[in-house]
């Protein structure tokens, strides 16, 4: 290199140090344009993909509630099957008449409640006349045997005593002794008969040997009229068919069909859930009592049948629903559905980065359960979520 060259060069790097010195004295900087109001800086911009910022003045912010998340035991293994409300079957009584008359009134209607052993209809049967005839005739060969026992009972003892005075044959004796044991059987016959006369009264509810009485039906459990087929004026001569149906609705039962993949979830004693579309947002405890022992072949479903209680009333026959059975649980943590976001092929939501700066965050989320969902995984205990106004973000 030439000394000319050499020289040209040395003056361009002192006049670049002058130039630094210079400017460093001066306090000269770069000055960088302010963003505009409502925009984010670029350069400040995070690179967690879908970040929503928004200013701290912006009203929208107001709308976005943020709450940090708890741990509950969430169900991870349940079966959900419809479910109907019917009668329990072990609770029903179907009244029939004792015998075949006449129908003189009815003492209730349907939808009354009844208690154990109240009248609920009167009838007049030639039966009542029957038995009551039956009871007199009772009575009379009752005292004719005891009348003929102890004439027995005296031709016995007066033969003995002939006997021991050698007055009459032995045979005499023996004879005394069976017409003594013959006596015997016949009152025994004639009580045993009685007593079947008197029971078949109690069991028409007769009082007393006074004939044209009419009979009281009366209900043989306590419970609530549900069906009744009988009118005052009616002769019936069938007692094969019920007049009457009472249910206790004190408990009731929950049929449901499980589908046969899930049956081996299900033992008898095991305790459901039932949700009813007549009382949204509440649950009622049930225990199963039952279970089908066939597959119905066009659902391919069993039959399941739970016992509820129903003290108050609140539930009838034929309400539709749901039975939940849950099998096992994991503590997670729960978030409420207003914080889901549902996109095309995820479920999102939105956690807070920083106040004001909020992240997409991917979760797996467990089935409902009493208006929670269970996170399975996305999030931990603690983590601040937006609960409110998560579609809001998602227009950003």
């Amino acid at each position: 290199m030439s000394f000319l060259a050499e020289d040209t060069t040395m003056k361009k790097i002192t006049l670049l140090t002058v130039l630094a010195l210079a400017c460093s004295g001066a306090g000269c900087t770069t000055k960088k344009h302010a963003p505009a109001a409502g925009v984010v800086d670029a350069d400040a911009a995070s690179p967690v993909a879908g970040r929503v910022t928004i200013p701290p003045d912006s009203p929208k912010l107001q709308q976005i509630h943020v709450a940090a998340i708890a741990e509950q035991d969430v169900p991870i293994d349940e079966v959900i099957a419809p479910g109907k409300i019917d009668v329990n079957p072990n609770q029903v009584s179907r009244v029939m008449l004792p015998v075949t008359g006449k129908i003189v009134s009815t003492l209730v209607r349907i939808g009354d409640n009844v208690k154990q052993g109240q009248p609920v209809l009167q009838l007049e049967s030639s039966e009542a006349d029957l038995a009551i005839s039956a009871a007199l005739q009772s009575d009379a060969a009752l005292t004719q045997s005891r009348v003929s026992l102890i004439k027995a009972q005296s031709d016995y003892d007066r033969e003995k005593e002939l006997f021991a005075g050698l007055a009459v044959a032995k045979k005499d004796v023996l004879a005394a002794e069976a017409g003594l044991s013959q006596a015997k059987a016949a009152l025994e016959q004639a009580e045993a008969a009685k007593n079947q006369a008197y029971s078949r009264l109690d069991i028409l509810g007769l009082k007393g040997l006074a004939f044209r009485q009419k009979i009281d039906v009366r209900a043989p459990i306590s419970g609530k009229v549900i069906d009744m087929t009988v009118v005052p004026g009616e002769y019936r001569n069938d007692t094969s068919n019920a007049v009457m149906t009472i249910s206790d609705l004190s408990s009731l039962w929950v049929v449901s069909e499980v589908p046969e993949t899930s049956i081996r979830k299900i033992e008898r004693g095991e305790r459901l859930e039932v949700e009813l579309t007549a009382w949204p947002g509440e649950t009622f405890p049930a225990r199963v009592t039952r279970i089908a022992d066939a597959v119905d072949p066009t659902t391919r479903t069993v039959k399941v049948y739970a016992e509820v209680a129903n003290a108050q009333g609140r539930l009838r026959p034929e309400m539709y629903g749901r039975i939940r059975h849950i099998e096992a649980s994991r503590r997670m943590p729960v978030i409420p559905s207003a914080a889901v976001v549902q996109e095309e092929k995820q479920t999102l939501v939105y956690r807070e980065a920083s106040p004001g700066v909020f992240d997409p965050v991917a979760v797996t989320l467990s089935s409902p359960s009493k208006g929670s969902l269970g996170v399975l995984t996305g999030l931990h205990p603690g983590d601040r979520i937006v609960v409110d106004g998560a579609m809001l973000l998602k227009s950003f």
